[in-house]
């Protein structure tokens, strides 16, 4: 009778073990009832089934990454360019997902990347090497992002991000790339360095104008202010020659004489008798 008893608890515990299951933040669930969905998106915590009647398939609610192989796409000059992506989704239709991929995230990944593709190569199809090399890569992300989300949601998909990783050129088209960027930044150069020198000349000009201008200025204003010196000396001297007539006169013969015979090698033919030397003559 013991035995009994054990064997039916250990067979009710069983039982409702095979009877619940949880479902953690990070999860989503489909409850089957003999293959047939019946129930979706089950919040988190316990639940329950009827054991061999139903049965529980869990998915990854999570962000995913499917990191694409670089491929070649043609652009509007019909140049190969290689790119390397990657794309971040999460489940967003379980249902959907299951119905539609069999629930299998690899399946996925494979279905999502044909779409991812074909939209890339639309996309680039419309834009030339220097536009996808040189302008902003959020204009594509939006696009791609815009044109992917209505067939990623028919597999029950919700793009979250949409990232070009690298864009590269294959060798034979980077030489002529170059050369062609160089030869216009070269164009660009040349005609910043005209407008400079332009400008440099146009400065310089204004600079030699300024300068002939303070010159005459400053020369005509020397030039008055030496003739209101030599008429205030003028006007001097003839008011110290009205006071003392014979002393300005000895103060005159004697700064001439210091300079004319005051320096070594000077020669002078004069008379004795000139007036020049009438202040060596005794006078009583």
């Amino acid at each position: 009778m013991g035995n009994k008893i054990v064997v039916a608890v250990g067979a009710l515990v069983v039982l409702l073990s095979m009877s619940v299951f949880t479902v953690t933040e990070t999860e989503r669930a489909i409850k089957f009832r003999l293959g047939e969905i019946v129930a979706v998106d089950f919040k988190p915590g316990i639940h329950f089934k009827i054991p061999f009647i139903n049965n529980v398939k869990k998915f990854d609610s999570r962000i995913l990454t499917m990191d694409s192989t670089p491929e070649r796409f043609l652009t509007a000059e019909k140049k190969n360019v290689i790119v390397d992506s990657f794309v971040k989704w999460r489940i967003a239709d379980v249902k959907t997902f299951y119905t539609s991929v069999g629930g299998d995230i690899n399946q996925g990944n494979i279905r999502l990347d044909q779409i991812i593709k074909d939209s890339f190569r639309s996309e680039f199809s419309k834009r030339e090497i220097k536009q996808l090399v040189s302008t902003d890569r959020s204009a594509i992300r939006e696009a791609l992002i815009t044109n992917v989300s209505p067939y990623a949601l028919k597999l029950g998909i919700n793009i979250v991000d949409v990232q070009v990783k690298r864009i590269d050129l294959p060798n034979e088209v980077s030489s002529s790339v170059y050369q062609r960027m160089e030869a216009e930044r070269a164009r660009v150069a040349r005609e910043f360095r005209s407008q400079g020198s332009e400008a440099a000349e146009r400065i310089r000009a204004d600079a030699d104008k300024q300068r002939e201008i303070i010159l005459a200025n400053a020369y005509r204003d020397s030039e008055v202010l030496r003739g209101e010196g030599d008429a205030q000396a003028a006007d001097i001297f003839a008011k110290a020659y009205s006071e003392d007539s014979d002393f300005y006169a000895f103060y005159r013969s004697m700064i001439a004489y210091k300079q004319s015979l005051g320096k070594s090698g000077n020669i002078m033919v004069l008379e004795p008798d000139s007036d020049f030397f009438k202040f060596f003559k005794h006078q009583k």
